[in-house]
């Protein structure tokens, strides 16, 4: 062919508009044979072969194409290699090719921003994704048809993303709450359904989710096999929340609803088969585990995320546990969290070391379990997860005490590694809640203030390092600052106004922050306060519709009675954590407590003009008109010494004597004898005898 003929092909490639991809491939593939010994016709046809290939999802030979042509063309085609990396599963690979390409500088193409994003979704840096789409949607110039809601859909799936990785403080609250826009398309829709998902809010996600199936069997851009497609995550989704709120009927009427053959997306296809062996339960615990194992392993650009693989993961320990594989288990879960030096809070991480305290609890609960437990502790203290399950064991048992005593001691721990990993670790708001809720069992406030002082101290610093960017203590700072105002020491409050000075300047908006910074400084900096006084509601705002007249009617409410102590019984010993309570409870400050008079009670018959009678504190037999009964009763009330003759015991002796002496020489006798010595004149002794 000659060149007249070349040019005319590839003037006709460059004009012509060609939706069947396979006709393109034929026409690049003639050019390419036309154009040998060319090379200056060669760059029109070998671009649209590689976007023909592309198209045929045929990624593979797109790569091995540019790779034949050199790197003139590697370098013209950077957004159709790096996307086909992406197919490939090759991120690192695509990411480089970007890199190459110019995509940190400002002006790069919108199209590589976007691959970017797509690069970043699927390496699970979904902090970064969410950070390119929102730059793509702030700067809409040169924006396509259709491109701001294809943003809006990557966008809300990238935030729920976060939400499942435990970086929910990444996602400001406006965008948490699903939009009037996001019910209008299936995509939307089931991606505000899968964030209400993460958060636990499982009946929201239920109304989103079948708005989004609706919208989905209603689509008339989708044929019949596309709708099947699309809907088959959807069902999966509406079978795990019906579970999850209980309506497992319904949720095993949705599995059994499931078509997974002509599905394209094979970790759905995945989730959905597990799933089916938890609605059909197998009697035989080995059987279940043969049918797990049988499941496949997704590879390349469809591998499953991070919490999906340890969700599986997961259950593929429990099926071992089941089978009485303990040994087997705890060696596993041992090699698996001996890689990470530092104690991982990930929930992956900590699932693990649940599993490896069941392992080696064999199945067992309550104190039994903790005999088998606390050794594997002691010798792994870094076990986040097996920490947690010691911790929730004594809390089961009514012992708060000793769950205290353990998590201080990692703390402790923690704070002698003295490195930034430890530290974050050691004020993850997770775990300050935990030991917030310990203390609050034993109305140890002052231990709470303390510990919400330290994490608030230390995520402070966190976000001045951060210039002001969201951190995940805000919830601590939160904490802390609410805490504190509930002081009055002036430290105290001034240490929440400072917490929520932190929170106003990584979120303006958040209302609740700056009325804590009114509050906190309403009294001592009065300046600082004030720029936020027109922020919030009026007092006038707040208190219409409210009865003042009806409240002053109705009264007072008096307060709860304080819940009562149990006092530790005689004999017994007092635990660290009680003595630490009463001293602590001795350091806050006492109210003075009210004394009232008990109105004095009268008798029934009561006469006021009566005179009472004096001798009414007297005992009954010492009143004088006391009349004993008998002989003997007026003989002693005659010698009683009320009204009656005292008379001596001088004179008692003497009337003895006078009668002969008997009584007294009487007396003599069985004293000496008693007493075993006297004087003369006693009685013989007895012979003793025979025994």
């Amino acid at each position: 062919m000659g060149d007249a003929a070349v040019v005319a092909l590839n003037s006709l490639l460059r004009s012509s508009s060609i939706h069947d991809h396979q006709e393109a491939l034929n026409i690049a593939s003639a050019a390419l044979r036309a154009a040998k010994g060319h090379p200056a016709h060669l760059a029109t046809a070998q671009h649209t072969l590689v976007v023909a290939l592309l198209n045929l999802d045929r990624f593979d030979d797109a790569l091995r194409a540019i790779a034949e042509a050199g790197d003139a063309l590697a370098d013209t085609c950077a957004l159709e290699k790096a996307y086909a990396l992406y197919k490939t599963g090759d991120l690192d690979a695509a990411e480089a090719v970007l890199r190459k390409a110019g995509i940190d500088s400002p002006a790069a193409h919108r199209g590589l921003k976007h691959l970017a994003a797509q690069i970043a979704y699927r390496a699970e840096k979904f902090d970064k994704a969410a950070a390119t789409y929102k730059e793509l949607s702030a700067n809409d110039g040169g924006a396509q048809h259709g491109e701001e809601n294809d943003l809006r859909i990557n966008l809300s799936a990238t935030n729920s993303q976060l939400e499942w990785q435990g970086k929910g403080w990444l996602v400001p609250d406006r965008e948490k709450q699903p939009a009037r826009e996001d019910l209008e398309a299936f995509e939307t829709a089931y991606n505000a359904a899968c964030g209400c998902i993460s958060r636990g809010d499982f009946a929201k996600a239920a109304v989103l989710l079948k708005r989004s199936r609706d919208l989905c069997e209603a689509a008339e851009d989708l044929d019949d096999d596309e709708k099947k497609a699309e809907l088959v995550p959807i069902i999966v989704q509406q079978a795990y929340v019906c579970t999850k709120l209980g309506k497992f009927e319904e949720a095993e009427v949705l599995q059994k609803s499931l078509s997974l053959d002509d599905a394209p997306d094979s970790s759905a296809k995945i989730a959905a088969r597990t799933n089916s062996l938890v609605f059909k339960p197998e009697s035989n615990p080995y059987l279940a585990q043969r049918l797990a194992e049988q499941l496949p392993e997704p590879k390349g650009n469809d591998r499953l995320f991070e919490f999906q693989s340890s969700v599986r993961t997961h259950n593929n320990f429990v099926l071992d546990l089941h089978a009485q594989k303990f040994s087997g288990v705890a060696r596993s879960t041992a090699k698996i969290l001996s890689n990470d030096p530092v104690p991982s809070i990930a929930s992956s991480k900590c699932d693990l070391g649940v599993l490896r305290a069941a392992a080696a609890a064999r199945l067992k609960t309550g104190e039994d379990a903790l005999r088998e437990i606390l050794p594997v502790l002691k010798s792994q203290p870094n076990d986040i997860g097996l920490l947690l399950t010691a911790i929730q064991l004594y809390v089961q048992l009514n012992n708060p005490g000793p769950a205290i005593d353990l998590l201080e001691a990692f703390f402790a721990r923690l704070e002698t590694a003295a490195t930034s990993e430890h530290f974050d670790v050691r004020f993850t708001p997770g775990l300050v809640a935990l030991a917030i809720s310990l203390y609050r069992t034993q109305n140890r406030h002052v231990a709470i203030r303390q510990e919400l002082a330290k994490a608030a101290a230390y995520w402070q610093k966190k976000t001045d390092a951060a210039a002001g960017s969201p951190s995940p203590g805000t919830s601590v700072l939160r904490a802390a600052g609410v805490e504190l105002l509930r002081s009055s020491h002036p430290a105290d409050l001034a240490a929440a106004g400072e917490a929520f000075t932190r929170l106003v300047a990584a979120s303006p908006d958040d209302r609740l922050a700056r009325a804590g910074l009114v509050a906190s400084f309403a009294t001592t900096d009065f300046s600082r306060a004030e720029p936020h006084l027109d922020v919030l509601p009026s007092v006038e705002a707040l208190t219409k519709g409210v009865d003042v007249a009806a409240l002053l009617e109705a009264g007072v409410a008096p307060a709860p009675a304080p819940p009562q102590t149990v006092q530790p019984a005689r004999g017994t010993k007092r635990s660290a954590a009680t003595e630490q309570q009463q001293q602590e409870r001795a350091k806050e400050p006492q109210q003075p407590a009210l004394k009232t008079r008990r109105k004095r009670k009268l008798p029934k018959n009561f006469d006021p003009d009566k005179q009472p009678d004096p001798e009414r504190w007297l005992p009954l037999r010492d009143r004088s008109s006391y009349r004993p009964k008998g002989k003997k009763g007026r003989k002693r009330a005659q010698e009683a010494t009320q009204g009656g003759i005292v008379r001596d015991e001088h004179d008692t002796v003497l009337e003895s004597v006078a009668a002969g002496g008997a009584g007294s020489a009487k007396t003599a006798q069985s004293g000496a004898a008693a007493g075993g010595s006297g004087g003369g004149g006693g009685g013989k002794k007895k012979k003793k005898g025979k025994k």
